[in-house]
């Protein structure tokens, strides 16, 4: 079985660098699929309360056999919710409907500038952490003005920032903020949604070194130090995207990759949505 690296965050915890998301899985289809992936090896899975699945994500932890204490288990906080006793009881309703005893992290999902104070919603994320229940704590879709804000004023540095990362947006100025603080990148949307797997930089590294453009793609995530969780409901996809370890890109592939750079989004701009 294949062994996923571990990274350290900066409160001592150890997260899996590769794992295993579930944004787009219908809640019907959840449970099997997570257990396909724990069956394969992840130990990683990211859910969210907007996502609409974390019953299903608690049933496949606590149906795969497995130690709680192998599988690492993200959420985040859902937009209307941001209100600090909100945002309570939102992470009671997480706990409820995945059934742990705890969650190792917790994220704010979007900063939503336009609805409220981020600020005080982060209160609230302390407080979960303080008591335990959540091992870390967490931002995303946060940008560097944002998290200078949140470290300006509060006192629990976030141990990750989950944004959209790929080649055609590759996060740079993001990604030495969060460096310099301490604070892990997640790159969500890894793949730009099967944008960048047509790229043809991509496919003729893919084709010398002798594995997918997806593989590749991941494999560039984790030589620059992000933490990836690709998101299939396929089993072969689901083992192919475990399958990044037995080989490496040169310097040069991964220069060349992060080349590909357009500062092109998929999903919303978080200086303007608010959900």
């Amino acid at each position: 079985m294949t062994t996923v690296p571990a990274l350290t965050l900066n409160n001592a915890v150890q997260i899996p660098q590769l794992g295993f998301g579930t944004f787009q899985i219908p809640a019907e289809e959840t449970r099997q699929v997570t257990l396909t992936a724990l069956e394969a090896g992840y130990r990683h899975i990211d859910t969210a309360q907007m996502y609409g699945n974390e019953k299903e994500v608690g049933q496949a932890v606590r149906d795969s056999g497995l130690d709680r204490s192998d599988i690492f288990v993200t959420s985040k906080l859902n937009n209307g919710a941001h209100a600090h006793d909100d945002a309570l009881k939102a992470f009671d309703g997480t706990m409820d409907a995945l059934g742990l005893d705890h969650l190792d992290l917790f994220l704010i999902h979007w900063p939503l500038p336009g609805k409220g104070d981020f600020v005080e919603t982060w209160k609230a994320l302390e407080e979960i952490y303080r008591s335990g229940r959540a091992k870390a704590i967490g931002v995303s879709n946060f940008q560097p003005h944002h998290l200078r804000r949140l470290l300006e004023n509060s006192e629990v540095v976030p141990a990750v920032n989950q944004i959209e990362v790929h080649p055609y947006l590759t996060q740079d100025t993001a990604r030495a903020f969060g460096a310099e603080h301490d604070i892990a990148t997640e790159a969500w949307s890894p793949i730009a949604q099967g944008k960048v797997l047509d790229d043809p930089t991509i496919h003729r590294i893919a084709t010398r070194v002798g594995k997918t453009p997806a593989q590749v793609t991941l494999r560039w995530h984790i030589q620059r130090g992000d933490i990836v969780f690709p998101k299939s409901k396929t089993p072969q996809r689901i083992e192919e995207n475990l399958d990044l370890f037995d080989f490496e890109l040169s310097t040069g592939d991964i220069g060349e990759i992060s080349a590909l750079n357009r500062d092109e989004r998929t999903g919303p701009d978080p200086d303007t949505f608010n959900g």
